[in-house]
């Protein structure tokens, strides 16, 4: 079984897919673990990868493709993958159609975690960060037992910079520009499978399964 999921910022869309994966048996290929491994293991893509990221530079879609056909082509890819963060738009898309077409593969469904703009700026600003030891916490949702310090290891928790609600704002409308033809490119092939996000985590996970298998 072959899953792509997608999620605007504050979605959850990480949450589920770590558990998604455990629950499936299924390999989770996310681009930012993807570009790590390239570049540590020192494949083609993956120095290409690194000649960009160096200089700050996007790396072009046809190094993403050519990471993600790397890695999709790996033996334990066999049982099953849940691609998270590829494609990011139509073009990567299609390459993506391409390259499943010729290992003889497609993907099942198109996973897209729904949550209304305004609880995702709620959740995204209200997350605190430990300085030490770089644990979550949520002002609503995650609350730490003393205000400000870490239940870990006692650190101060802070605000990232780009937690406020106007840097947060602009990451969502990013978000939705270019997502909403990469929707619409999934709705009309049939994959689509838009879930509620905005429940328990749980509950989240348990309208997803029941989707897929069904």
């Amino acid at each position: 079984m072959n899953f792509l999921i997608m999620g605007p910022p504050g979605a959850g869309k990480g949450t589920q897919a770590e558990a998604l994966v455990k629950k499936l048996g299924i390999v989770h290929i996310s681009t930012g673990d993807m570009f790590r491994s390239a570049i540590k293991k020192g494949t083609e893509m993956g120095l290409k990868a690194k000649e960009y990221m160096d200089k700050g530079e996007l790396v072009p879609d046809y190094v993403v493709v050519g990471m993600v056909k790397e890695r999709i082509y790996q033996p334990d890819s066999v049982r099953g993958f849940l691609l998270d963060g590829f494609p990011r738009n139509v073009v990567q898309a299609e390459e993506l159609d391409e390259m499943l077409k010729e290992a003889g593969l497609s993907l099942n469904a198109v996973i897209n975690i729904v949550v209304p703009h305004e609880k995702l700026v709620e959740r995204t600003t209200g997350r605190r960060i430990c300085r030490s030891c770089g644990a979550s916490f949520h002002i609503m949702f995650k609350k730490p037992q003393t205000e400000g310090i870490c239940d870990n290891c006692g650190g101060e928790l802070y605000q990232r910079s780009d937690d406020n609600e106007t840097a947060v704002n602009n990451r969502l409308y990013i978000y939705e520009a270019n997502a909403n033809p990469l929707i619409g490119y999934y709705r009309a092939k049939g994959l689509l499978l838009n879930i509620d996000g905005d429940q328990d985590i749980n509950k989240v996970m348990e309208d997803i399964l029941k989707n897929i298998c069904a």
